[in-house]
């Protein structure tokens, strides 16, 4: 039993990451990369999906758009969002994915690719 419980679990972190990439490209994001974190041990998530925007509205945009994706594909709403008010870098926590929107200035300064430089990465067009 226990084995099927964490089949499911994957299935729904790929799905996840999936939708989440998904409502990104719907809105135009630009450099998306995944972070697959599993195995680092000081990880606080699994998965981290990170994009650009170009302008506050596109980060807005985009935020709405991962969440209304993954609501659709697995009927999912974010535990916690960060960052609505400044539009400069909003996180939505699914609590094993995580999404980031950046303002390009914000991504730059953060580097968050660089802090957890043992990832696996992927990115999409």
């Amino acid at each position: 039993m226990a084995k099927k419980t964490k089949e499911k679990t994957l299935i729904s972190k790929d799905l996840l990451v999936q939708n989440v990439v998904k409502g990104m490209q719907e809105k135009k994001a630009e450099r998306i990369v995944v972070l697959n974190l599993e195995n680092i041990d000081t990880a606080v998530a699994d998965f981290f999906v990170i994009c650009s925007a170009t302008n506050d509205r596109q980060v807005d945009a985009i935020a709405k758009s991962i969440g209304d994706e993954v609501h659709k594909a697995i009927k999912e709403w974010p535990w916690h969002i960060e960052g609505k008010e400044n539009k400069e870098w909003i996180l939505l926590d699914y609590i094993n994915v995580v999404a980031h929107v950046f303002n390009q200035d914000k991504r730059e300064f953060y580097g968050l690719e660089e802090l957890w430089g043992d990832a696996e990465i992927t990115h999409f067009e």
